[in-house]
């Protein structure tokens, strides 16, 4: 099968870099020569970019439970599968800053990224009754494509390009790169996840995320190594 590689950059929002998202990662912006370099590349049939595109009252905002169960990054809720009429099925679900608010400065891409090349923006998160780290699917495994929770169907996109091979960096690392490097490589793409090119939240967690990442079938691939130089111009 013919190599037809594609690109996808991960929620390079506002919200998430330093100095001033209200969910800043850290070293954030620190990525952003090794992604313009990926999106410079002529090899990559597709390019895309993802947006977190959260209505106000997003359940994972901390500020829409109450207290005391209502702090940012420690406290979590039972959320149920409302979007597939499921509500017996359930997850813990943790509460985030309010963060990439339709239409705000918040979720707008950062300046720094070259979005020139970039074939379609990807606006993920919208169903309020659920989180969505994934760009293939919400947390429950639901495509709500049309439906409120994200406006393309990532798969189907991919596949109409015939695409074989797909690569993922962005942010962060062990949240929304991490599942949507899974829900690649579910989707049946050989994926690969750029070491260098993705920041966690909690970087701590890295070791476990790699591990959580091989057991999907991602590959993590160094900036530096053939994965990489297959695709990036010389």
């Amino acid at each position: 099968m013919s190599f037809r590689p594609a690109l996808i950059v991960v929620d390079m929002q506002n919200d998430f870099c330093p100095p001033d998202g209200s969910l800043a990662v850290s070293e954030g912006r620190d990525i952003v020569p090794l992604i313009n370099r990926l999106l410079a590349s002529r090899h990559f049939i597709l390019k895309v970019a993802t947006q977190d595109w959260h209505p106000a009252d997003h359940i994972s905002f901390a500020t829409n439970h109450a207290a005391p169960n209502n702090k940012p990054f420690e406290s979590f809720v039972d959320v149920q599968n409302l979007v597939a009429n499921k509500p017996e099925q359930t997850m813990k679900q943790r509460l985030w800053p309010v963060h990439c608010v339709q239409g705000s400065k918040g979720a707008e891409i950062i300046s720094e990224l070259d979005t020139s090349a970039v074939h379609f923006s990807i606006k993920k998160g919208q169903d309020a009754r659920v989180e969505m780290y994934s760009a293939f699917s919400d947390s429950f495994g639901n495509l709500t494509s049309g439906d409120g929770g994200v406006s393309h169907d990532l798969a189907k996109e991919l596949a109409a390009e015939n695409i074989t091979h797909v690569y993922v960096v962005g942010l962060a690392g062990d949240y929304c790169v991490k599942d949507t490097a899974l829900g690649s490589a579910k989707a049946g793409f050989t994926t690969y996840l750029v070491e260098e090119a993705q920041r966690c939240v909690d970087p701590r967690t890295w070791s476990d995320v790699k591990t959580a990442l091989a057991d999907g079938s991602v590959t993590v691939v160094s900036m530096d190594g053939d994965e990489v130089r297959r695709v990036v111009d010389h």
